[in-house]
């Protein structure tokens, strides 16, 4: 080990892990591997809604090892997100790294890491796919304005893509032209999630919105921290929405080229990401100061869709 990740493992301990949960602190001991897939089942159903609705769709010999993967992106996504400390994320994040790493190549003793190596062992799981979106969670460090869209999709290439490819290895794809098409959906999915929470990223200091078009619609950075929904701003907002919409139409492709189960969930998802795109459009785009949100009454009716293509 390095000078510098000892120096940063060091930081880690001093700071410790109680900026965040303290059931995703790195225990002195592994635990057994059922009690690493509960712990990761448990994550997963008390940590996201919509993850839970996408499992009833799935085969039930599949659903630990979403859980598995999806407990890896919870908590590097919380590692990068929510410690609110930039130094210490970076510290954190490299001790998650390690962990990732001994999963390859020795016992890991975080929970989720035990239980993640049957999936990996079972899947053929190259090691990028997870360390791929730890570059992400690392830039969003230090990285705070994207200059182009162009630079945007970069970012996205990390921070949304991976998981897309994650799935379909689960789902047994392992091709470059289903992982196209997926990036196509989650980067729109990404995009759909950032327009939605300009207020929301802008107090954590982040703008997401492509500084070249800003100045396109003559929209100041000040707009955005007065939540000034000005003609222009909504203007810029509407374009952004078409291009996520095109973004979601590229991706269309994938539904027909995996499983039925699977395409129901890449349906239901790819639907719930243009519902954000529908509700950022019945505020006219005004998302300054006022997310806009999908009601209850429309997620119901798309997981009843949803549940109507299985049963058809």
């Amino acid at each position: 080990m390095t000078q510098a990740a000892e120096q940063n493992f060091s930081n880690a301990e001093s700071l410790g892990w109680s900026r965040l949960s303290p059931d995703y602190a790195i225990p002195d001991k592994p635990p057994s591997l059922a009690e690493a897939q509960q712990y990761c089942a448990r994550l997963a159903r008390t940590h996201y809604e919509n993850f839970s609705v996408a499992t009833w769709f799935l085969p039930r010999n599949l659903r630990q090892d979403f859980f598995n993967v999806y407990a890896y992106c919870r908590i590097s996504d919380d590692l990068g997100d929510e410690v609110g400390d930039a130094t210490a994320s970076l510290a954190l994040l490299d001790q998650w790294q390690a962990q990732l790493d001994t999963c390859y190549v020795g016992s890991p003793r975080h929970p989720v890491f035990v239980a993640l190596k049957e999936t990996i062992y079972k899947f053929a799981i190259p090691r990028y796919e997870f360390s791929d979106l730890l570059v992400a969670f690392r830039q969003d460090q230090t990285v705070t304005r994207f200059e182009t869209f162009k630079d945007l999709l970069a970012y996205c290439h990390y921070s949304a893509n991976p998981v897309g490819h994650l799935v379909l290895y689960l789902c047994g794809y392992k091709d470059s032209e289903r992982q196209r098409l997926s990036d196509y959906t989650c980067t729109a999915l990404q995009l759909a999630n950032f327009w939605q929470d300009v207020t929301v990223d802008y107090a954590k200091g982040r703008i997401y919105l492509p500084l070249e078009d800003l100045r396109r619609f003559l929209v100041s950075e000040e707009d955005v921290a007065q939540n000034r929904n000005t003609p222009t701003f909504c203007e810029m907002m509407k374009f952004e929405v078409q291009r996520a919409r095109e973004w979601f139409d590229r991706g269309l492709p994938l539904v027909k080229q995996v499983t039925r189960e699977l395409a129901i969930d890449i349906e239901l998802f790819s639907r719930g990401g243009q519902e954000i795109l529908n509700a950022i459009e019945r505020q006219n785009f005004a998302v300054l100061g006022r997310r806009p949100a999908i009601s209850k009454s429309r997620k119901l009716r798309l997981v009843v869709r949803a549940a109507l293509g299985k049963l058809l």
